[in-house]
């Protein structure tokens, strides 16, 4: 598990790297909402792309179970890109809402596995764990959005953008640092006792 993770460390920056655009055009409109549609339109690949990198590293780690939750947080966050690309008719935010769900618990949970596995051999992986507990609190604030426990104001757009910019600027903090924390470790040792190189090699 070590050496895919190893492995795939550019797959998840690249995916920090996209989270973190998508997080400064939600804020840069929160003031006014999109007021040109070429705006929502460009922000559709952008999701889309962040999604199929995520989809990418899950898929090719996937020997061990828990890599598919990775999987899922890729699959609703290309979901979400398709959306904002193709879909032109209205849009209620209870459905976005339900795929940062799905994307905030998937992420927490893996943030937790890659903690555990990690422990031995980086000193601060408590930083994961605690990345967990955030992902279940956004998890928890958008499960409230779905069923109207917590009321957006229908005439101001700058609060669902900040939510949703807030959440994309955590994601991409998550993903960078899970990336720098693997780039971090040229050297690893693998749970049989073997020697992993930073090629991949044993």
């Amino acid at each position: 598990m070590i050496l895919t993770l190893i492995q795939n460390w550019w797959l998840l920056a690249l995916c920090g790297v996209l989270d973190a655009i998508i997080s400064v055009i939600y804020f840069s409109h929160a003031g006014n909402g999109f007021r040109a549609t070429g705006t929502v339109m460009f922000l559709g690949p952008l999701t889309l792309a962040a999604g199929a990198c995520t989809t990418a590293a899950g898929i090719w780690s996937s020997r061990k179970g828990k890599f598919w939750f990775l999987v899922l947080n890729g699959l609703a966050c290309s979901a979400l890109g398709l959306i904002f690309t193709f879909w032109t008719g209205p849009l209620a935010f209870r459905t976005i809402a339900l795929l940062i769900v799905v994307m905030a618990v998937s992420i927490g949970i893996y943030e937790w596995a890659s903690a555990r596995t990690l422990r031995r051999h980086v000193a601060d992986e408590w930083l994961l764990g605690a990345a967990g507990v955030v992902s279940a609190g956004f998890a928890l604030a958008f499960f409230a959005f779905v069923f109207g426990w917590i009321k957006l104001e229908p005439e101001s757009p700058g609060q669902t953008l900040h939510w949703l910019g807030s959440y994309f600027g955590f994601s991409a903090i998550c993903m960078l640092g899970l990336a720098l924390l693997l780039h971090r470790l040229p050297v690893a040792e693998t749970p049989s006792g073997s020697r992993l190189r930073s090629d991949g090699l044993y």
